[in-house]
């Protein structure tokens, strides 16, 4: 047989699990179709020099929902490896929206997930419906791309602006759940929602998805089941699921698979990633498929006091957040504000929504720069040392410094996924997925993109903690068949070729840095990777060492149920 690409002397780590072995892949027509040592013809050839020949990456939770209209590439999940990515997460969807409420809409995805709407403001949305949105993105991809279904996008569709005001009619219940139906059989990988309590408007609203109950939650996913494919994602899933069992019953109830955010370490719940487990592990013991994803990234954010997701849910300080420099420069100034924050957030005399911050956030938000010489003594000190240093309230030291440097200091938090014995077992858990870079969201705090190559570098090459196999079948063959892509996250005859060369031994996220890439002279954090060979979309390379290859081979990725009536 003639091959268009023959991809020699690689290391085949296949995504089964199954140990590596040395040989040769070789693709035609977009499928994998041989391997072993092959001697075929092909019209491309590339030698793989002993580096491991893996399935595609899946970034099983992204918000490129807007991003990947102007970059089909998906940067930056493509540079480390990935050849997939879900979008669509946390009943945030671009998709349906009616004319003239795109911007409206634009805001929901602005402020949860931190995408500045000057950037989202230059997307030029020529669709209303959802299967439209698909077809609008499958005709120029670089990366694959399966999408969910946003609740908050279906209630704004059918609610106008009575979304966020009461719970649903049965009319408009019908009507959301005729909006699902139509995205499913447009192709769309699922369903998703939110059950998260820190999830608001710019205006310090709860999002549409937040005001449902769980009768319109279960009328929805019911969609789902009548159609036999599809999975449903919920933000906030965490905390629902261990009050009263949600994401477990949701499945129970479709026969679909739940999956959910986080499994994590957090000194916000010391201890509670051990009850989740206990939690989980009973669920699965039923046969019920509710999985939590987990990331190998600790979850570090960069932020100045002009802008940042930090404080949200606050009473007192959630709406200076929203309010202009010199009102913030005022607030923090103020002798009144300041006991009240001091009363919210050291002594907790409120509950903040969400569980957004841990009660002993002072020590774990440290000054990363200082804008004036005189405060350089600061800097990789938290703001409890800080403070005990100048013998002065929390509160006081924090925003004495906020004031005089005008906002403009750098801060560092860093509250998540931090003890290494604990990540050890979250990472080995098989009842989680390991995904959740949140690429494309909180662009200005943070990356994220870089989980995959730090999950080989960090956690399997220096800290061991699993086989080589083992991590690629977690970062493939378990995303893509919870997600329904069935025919991908394999090395195998007859299964897509989407292909990932990389080198396990030198393979690894690089610092990150502000380029002012985004529309509208937009900026955002870039995290390079070492160790990425190659990429390969559909058979097609589409990176190189870093670079694109100007190819542009990606498609929409569509529910079993839609190829198996397209096929």
């Amino acid at each position: 047989m003639a091959y268009d690409l023959l991809i020699r002397n690689g290391r085949i780590v296949d995504g089964s699990g199954m140990p590596s072995f040395h040989g040769d892949v070789a693709v035609k027509n977009g499928k994998i179709v041989e391997l072993g040592k092959l001697s075929g013809p092909a019209d491309r050839t590339v030698d793989a020099e002993g580096r491991a020949v893996s399935p595609g990456f899946i970034d099983n939770h992204c918000h490129y929902d807007a991003q990947v209209t102007w970059d089909p590439l998906c940067s930056f999940s493509c540079d480390h490896g990935a050849t997939s990515v879900v979008i669509g997460n946390c009943s945030l969807s671009l998709a349906p929206v009616r004319r003239g409420k795109e911007k409206r809409m634009a805001e929901f995805l602005s402020y949860v997930e931190a995408i500045p709407m000057e950037v989202l403001g230059t997307v030029e949305v020529d669709w209303e419906s959802f299967p439209q949105y698909m077809d609008r993105l499958d005709r120029n991809l670089g990366v694959n791309v399966g999408t969910l279904i946003g609740h908050t996008a279906v209630r704004y569709y059918v609610m106008d602006d009575e979304c966020q005001k009461r719970g649903a009619t049965d009319a408009e219940l019908k009507a959301m759940q005729g909006v699902v139906r139509e995205g499913i059989e447009g192709g769309a990988l699922g369903l998703s929602v939110s059950r998260n309590r820190g999830h608001y408007d710019p205006q310090g609203v709860h999002i549409p998805a937040l005001w449902a109950d769980e009768k319109e939650i279960f009328a929805l996913a019911d969609v789902l089941r009548e159609m036999g494919t599809g999975i449903i994602q919920s933000g906030g899933g965490r905390e629902a699921e261990m009050r009263d069992g949600l994401m477990a019953r949701l499945s129970e109830a479709t026969g679909r698979p739940v999956v959910y955010n986080n499994l994590g370490q957090s000194v916000r719940r010391p201890g509670e990633w051990q009850k989740h487990m206990d939690r989980v592990n009973e669920t699965a013991a039923q046969g019920i498929r509710a999985y939590p994803l987990c990331s190998p990234n600790t979850t570090t954010q960069t932020f100045n006091m002009g802008n940042t997701q930090v404080f949200r849910g606050s009473p007192t300080w959630h709406p200076i957040l929203l309010a202009s420099d010199e009102e913030k420069l005022r607030a923090y100034a103020a002798p009144s504000v300041r006991a009240k924050l001091h009363e919210e957030m050291i002594e907790w005399k409120v509950e903040i929504p969400g569980g957004t911050i841990s009660r002993e956030w002072y020590n774990y938000i440290w000054v990363e720069e200082a804008k004036l010489d005189k405060n350089k003594w600061m800097v990789g000190k938290t703001l409890h040392e800080i403070a005990k240093t100048q013998n002065k309230g929390i509160i006081d030291a924090f925003l004495d410094l906020v004031v005089e440097e005008k906002l403009e200091t750098i801060f560092m938090q860093a509250e998540n996924n931090v003890d290494v014995e604990a990540m050890r077992q979250i990472l080995n858990y098989p009842n989680a997925l390991i995904g959740l870079s949140d690429g494309g969201a909180h662009v200005q705090f943070h990356g994220g993109y870089g989980f995959s190559t730090r999950f080989l570098g960090e956690w399997v090459r220096e800290k061991q903690i699993m086989s080589l196999e083992q991590a690629v079948r977690r970062l493939t063959f378990d995303s893509a068949s919870t997600f329904g892509l069935y025919d991908r996250g394999l090395l195998r005859p007859g299964m897509a070729a989407d292909i990932t060369i990389f080198d396990p031994d030198t393979v690894k996220p690089l610092p990150e840095f502000i380029v002012h890439d985004f529309p509208a002279g937009g900026w955002r954090f870039k995290e390079p990777a070492a160790g990425i060979y190659a990429t390969f979309v559909n058979g097609q390379m589409l990176m190189k060492e870093g670079q694109h290859t100007g190819n542009l081979p990606g498609r929409v990725l569509r529910n079993s149920r839609y190829q198996a009536s397209h096929s």
